[in-house]
C-alpha cells in the first residue's frame, strides 16, 4: 500500500526529523462505542491489508483497537496507530505527558506511531506547553512521530513561534464539497502531511446528483468516488466503517480511475462542514 515518509522538521534548522513511513489509507474508528465493534472492525480491516488504524481517546476504543491489533497475528511494526490527545484534556505540558501514558495504557502498547493534539487547546495560552509536551512525549519515545488535528493555518503559524519541531501531520476534515486548497497548502507549507477525515462528509452528501453522475460514468460507488478523491488530491485518507463489506468496498476505491472528472469535482465544492470546525476557532 503507498505510504508517505513523514517527519517532524526543526524549527531551527529546517531539517527534517523523526522520519517514518506512514500508509495513505486506513481506518477510522470515530463512533465505533458499541461493545466488539471497534474491536471486530479492526480485525477484519487488518485481514483485508488495512495497516493504519485512527483512534482517540475521545472515542472510548483505544483498548479495542489494541486488542485488534495482538490478535490479529501481525507484526506491530507493520501496523501503524494513531491516537489523539482530547481538546479538554490539552491544558498543560503534565497533563499532557500524563495522557500520553494513559493512551499507550489503554492500548496495551509500548509505543503509538503518530500522536495528535485532538484540536488547538481553548487556552491559547496552554498551547505552547501543550506542545512542549507532546515533544516530551516525542523525545521520551512513547510515539514516533506528533502531529496535529483541526489546527487552522493561524494556529500553525503560531507554532512556529514556540514549537522545537513543527507537526509532521495536520488532520483536517477534507471531501469533494470542502476542498481547502489554502489549508492544504498552508499545511505541507510548515512540514505537515494532510490527513483527510470525514471523506465522505459523514454520508451527508451521498446522494447528491453530483458525485452520483461522477460515479456512475467511473463505473464506481459515489463513496469511493469521494474516497479516491481525497487520496488523489494528496491526502492520507481514513474513511470510518464498521460494517465489513463497506471496509472491502473503501479499499477497493483506491484502484478507481478519476482520470477526467477534475472539472466535475471541482464544481462539488461548496465549503461544507459535516462536523466541527476548531480550524475557525481564534
Amino acid at each position: 500500500m503507498d505510504s508517505f515518509t513523514i517527519a517532524n522538521t526543526s524549527t531551527s534548522t529546517g531539517e527534517r526529523l523523526h522520519q517514518v513511513d506512514m500508509p495513505r489509507f486506513g481506518l477510522g474508528v470515530y463512533l465505533m462505542g458499541e461493545p466488539g465493534e471497534c474491536k471486530s472492525s479492526v480485525l477484519y480491516a487488518l485481514e483485508q491489508g488495512y495497516r493504519l488504524i485512527d483512534t482517540a481517546m475521545a472515542y472510548g476504543n483505544e483498548d479495542e483497537v489494541g486488542q485488534a491489533i495482538r490478535e490479529s497475528g501481525i507484526p506491530r511494526d507493520n501496523i501503524f496507530v494513531v491516537t489523539k490527545l482530547r481538546q479538554p484534556h490539552a491544558n498543560s505540558h503534565e497533563e499532557t505527558v500524563q495522557r500520553c501514558q494513559q493512551s499507550l495504557e489503554n492500548l496495551g502498547l509500548d509505543y503509538m506511531d503518530l500522536y495528535l493534539v485532538h484540536a488547538p487547546p481553548k487556552d491559547i495560552g496552554a498551547r505552547a506547553p501543550v506542545w512542549q509536551g507532546m515533544e516530551e512525549c516525542l523525545s521520551n519515545g512513547w510515539t514516533r512521530s506528533i502531529g496535529v488535528s483541526n489546527y487552522g493555518a493561524h494556529h500553525l503559524d503560531a507554532m512556529l513561534s514556540y514549537a522545537s519541531v513543527m507537526p509532521s501531520v495536520n488532520q483536517i476534515e477534507i471531501n469533494p464539497w470542502l476542498q481547502r486548497p489554502a489549508l492544504r497548502a498552508a499545511s505541507e507549507g510548515v512540514g505537515a502531511k494532510v490527513m483527510a477525515y470525514s471523506p465522505l462528509a459523514r454520508g451527508h452528501k451521498l446522494d447528491d446528483s453530483g458525485i452520483s453522475g461522477i460515479a456512475a460514468s467511473l463505473g464506481c460507488t459515489p463513496a469511493q468516488a469521494a474516497i479516491k478523491w481525497c487520496f488523489d488530491a494528496g491526502a492520507i485518507t481514513i474513511p470510518k466503517s464498521s460494517k465489513p463489506t463497506r471496509i472491502s468496498e473503501n479499499l477497493a476505491s483506491l484502484e478507481v480511475d478519476l482520470s477526467g472528472t477534475e472539472e466535475e469535482f471541482a464544481a462539488l465544492e461548496e465549503s461544507y462542514v459535516s462536523g466541527w470546525d476548531p480550524t475557525s476557532e481564534p
